[in-house]
């Protein structure tokens, strides 16, 4: 089915709101009044000529990340789907580190298991076994979330077209294979300044956080840009998010994958 010239333009629009957005660091007014709430292809449209202006503007793409892999935030948002994302590099912090404000908007911290591939994931099944064969490693991982949308005002669309609500993300310093840990056993919990704000399981990821990485790379497949070998994929939240402001310290702690630690810098956000 050919897309009309209006519907074009206003998916033009939607990636230049959200650019101006993401540039200026400025939230926006959701783009849904341009494309609709639900219209998934329009919304991925927009999300890859978002891309093309950050690679245009020197961005390289490192990974993907998977959203709303919890049937509660599905129904919330009236899906029965997750989403995805592109990471590019100057997403990446390192762990203990700190993560500067400003260049935030509305940041929110969830945690989460990280893979690292070994080997593309282009062709065949791409079934459970083929996914662990892909896997590298995995590592403990804490996802900024970040909306361009002015207060987290977002349906379905909205968040898709805005590269899934990707902010930051840091991962942790120990690795481990798959023969090492099992990610649908790991448990978690996320401290905020000390405080448990968060705890969950890896059963909460879609089942399993391999089931998440494989709908990712059927999914990547179908939109024409596969998984590959090197890319570091978040495979979605394991627990429920936490608002952060200037000054937080976020710790997750993964069994089996041991901490990851993240600092977020005083400064006025812009």
């Amino acid at each position: 089915m050919t897309t009309s010239t209006d519907s074009l333009a206003a998916e033009q629009q939607a990636a230049d709101r959200l650019l101006q957005a993401l540039q200026t660091r400025t939230a926006c007014a959701p783009v849904r009044d341009l494309i609709g709430a639900v219209d998934l292809p329009a919304a991925y449209r927009v999300q890859e000529r978002l891309t093309a202006g950050r690679v245009a503007a020197g961005g390289r793409v490192v990974g993907r990340k998977i959203g709303l892999t919890s049937k509660a935030v599905q129904d919330q948002m009236g899906v029965d789907q997750p989403d995805f994302g592109v990471l590019f590099d100057d997403m990446a912090y390192g762990e203990g580190g700190e993560v500067p404000m400003d260049r935030l908007l509305q940041p929110k911290a969830e945690a989460e298991v990280a893979f690292v591939l070994k080997r593309d994931l282009s062709d065949g099944s791409l079934d459970i076994d083929q996914i662990r064969d892909a896997v590298d490693y995995g590592v403990a991982a804490i996802e900024v979330c970040d909306s361009r949308i002015d207060g987290w005002d977002i349906a379905f669309a909205d968040t898709v077209a805005d590269n899934a609500s990707s902010g930051v993300y840091v991962l942790g310093a120990e690795r481990k294979t798959l023969g090492e840990f099992s990610p649908v056993d790991v448990g978690m919990r996320m401290l905020v300044n000390g405080e448990e704000v968060s705890t969950g399981d890896g059963a909460a990821c879609l089942g399993d956080p391999l089931n998440a990485v494989a709908w990712l790379a059927k999914s990547a497949r179908d939109f024409g840009e596969p998984l590959r070998a090197g890319q570091v994929i978040l495979s979605g939240a394991l627990g429920p998010m936490r608002p952060i402001e200037s000054g937080d310290e976020v710790r997750v702690e993964i069994s089996g994958l041991g901490t990851v630690v993240a600092k977020f810098s005083e400064g006025k956000q812009s």
